[in-house]
């Protein structure tokens, strides 16, 4: 089995049902499975062949998700680029994925020529739908299927490479967790080159449900989305908690009628938990569920919110292992955490990566760089990043636990923590999105951290700003933070 073969399928079984809802409107199983073929011999007479990579450069729409399809049916590989990337930076990852081809608009097409790119070019709107069959080995279980380019510790862009096996582990796991059925319509709010958009696809395509791709410009237009949710009639929807926050906050979503709504999923950093109290207490009988993974991993946890203490104020655990992986916590001695011990996460199992482009084949489990502590059910609390450990006059601070601590005082919103200056002069300082009414002060904030936390984990420093700048992914920009105050 391979993931070219789901929505193969389900076209054959019901041609006529809608796959795919973008900005132009609905197109059923039969339409996208057409152009998929057309998109196929084009890319073959171009060359194309199995274990090629491909990369698809537009902004998200039926065509795009058709083109994916287009390379899995001649057995290469495709590489989803980030349309708001710079073309120099589409070039670079051009040359080190060793790409066959792109498919991108004929503007694109234009600056990609200007700068002396030398891959084979398909105009994504010139490509017609065709019932032609194509000729192509059916795809291996461990062939590659997707490279997802993240940014790397070294400035270069950073392929991981996803096998077909490896998605249709989480892609089958993911199917029988939701229940999901023909009926069912999904959004698709993450960008096609983030691993999010892996459940909104494929798993529609799977049970021959619909996905409504958001367009790249409603990404984080709270009130356009909380519409969309409502007009579409989603049933599942999955993002990372910060756009689900500003639903909240700006866009009425806890008063917005969303009656065929019944799963709710979040992923990619903490969800602070008063907001998710809010969401829970606005969405009885709307299922909530957490889940966690590194893109090498796709997602290897998850915990589905059934109840939130009053007192809590700490995120949701990431849960239990899922998608037949193995995950458990290794203390800095080297051993394994037990309950109530922190460690860093490691997976082992199906999802789990082949490896990064042009390294080595990656062999074994994978050390996530995520800290967490072992409840004691045997389930995860993420605490933090390894990398978002600082020292402060020597102590050694996790960013994450303060954030944790500051969400959890009334007239903070949402929060992101960094450390600024070095050695004697570092200072936490704390960028906050008032809560609706509220001015939280400095002296404040740092009441609320001295009855938490120890004094050198207080902030020094205090931001309120109205909103929290975002990554392309979604997530808080931290680096942007600092820019921004250089």
């Amino acid at each position: 089995m391979s993931l070219s073969r789901l929505l193969l399928d389900a076209a054959r079984r019901t041609p006529d049902a809608v796959a795919v809802v973008d900005a132009e409107g609905p197109a059923t199983y039969a339409t996208v499975d057409a152009l998929a073929n057309g998109f196929a011999l084009a890319l073959q007479a171009r060359g194309v062949r199995p274990g090629d990579r491909v990369g698809v450069w537009a902004d998200k729409s039926m065509r795009a998700v058709a083109a994916l399809q287009g390379a899995l049916r001649v057995g290469a590989a495709y590489v989803p680029l980030d349309p708001k990337s710079p073309v120099q930076r589409v070039v670079r990852i051009a040359a080190a994925a060793e790409l066959a081809a792109i498919v991108t608009t004929s503007a694109r097409m234009g600056e990609l020529v200007q700068l002396g790119c030398s891959r084979s070019l398909v105009n994504l709107d010139a490509v017609r739908p065709t019932q032609a069959q194509i000729v192509a080995p059916v795809p291996a279980h461990d062939d590659l299927a997707y490279i997802l380019f993240t940014s790397g510790s070294t400035g270069q862009p950073k392929g991981v490479c996803l096998s077909h096996g490896n998605a249709l582990a989480f892609v089958r796991w993911a199917v029988d967790e939701l229940q999901a059925t023909p009926a069912d319509r999904f959004a698709n709010h993450a960008p096609l080159h983030f691993d999010l958009s892996v459940l909104d696809l494929y798993v529609p395509f799977a049970v021959g449900a619909r996905v409504c791709l958001v367009p790249d410009g409603l990404a984080f237009a709270p009130r356009r989305l909380v519409g969309l949710l409502a007009a579409h009639g989603i049933t599942v929807w999955y993002s990372v908690p910060t756009a689900l926050a500003l639903m909240m906050r700006h866009g009425d979503l806890c008063r917005t009628p969303t009656p065929a709504l019944r799963a709710v999923l979040f992923a990619g950093e903490p969800f602070p938990v008063h907001q998710l109290r809010a969401l829970m207490q606005s969405r009885p009988g709307v299922r909530l569920l957490n889940l966690y993974g590194p893109t090498e991993t796709n997602v290897c946890t998850f915990h589905e919110v059934r109840d939130l203490e009053p007192e809590r104020s700490r995120p949701v655990p990431i849960g239990r292992a899922c998608c037949g992986n193995r995950v458990w916590a290794v203390r800095s001695d080297g051993t394994e955490a037990g309950p109530g011990e922190q460690g860093e996460l490691w997976v082992e199992g199906p999802t789990v990566m082949q490896g990064y482009w042009g390294a080595p084949a990656h062999r074994g489990p994978y050390a996530t760089g995520d800290l967490v502590t072992v409840q004691p059910d045997g389930s995860f609390e993420y605490t933090g990043r390894r990398d978002q450990m600082v020292k402060v006059r020597g102590y050694r601070v996790e960013l994450g636990e303060v954030e944790t601590v500051l969400a959890s005082h009334p007239a903070v919103d949402a929060v992101c923590v960094v450390a600024r200056g070095q050695g004697a002069d570092t200072v936490l300082a704390a960028w906050v999105v008032a809560a609706s009414g509220q001015r939280p002060s400095l002296l404040a904030l740092k009441r609320h951290c001295a009855a938490h936390l120890p004094a050198y984990m207080t902030v020094g420093e205090l931001h309120v700003v109205d909103r929290l700048p975002t990554t392309r992914n979604g997530k808080i920009g931290r680096r942007q933070l600092l820019l921004a105050e250089a």
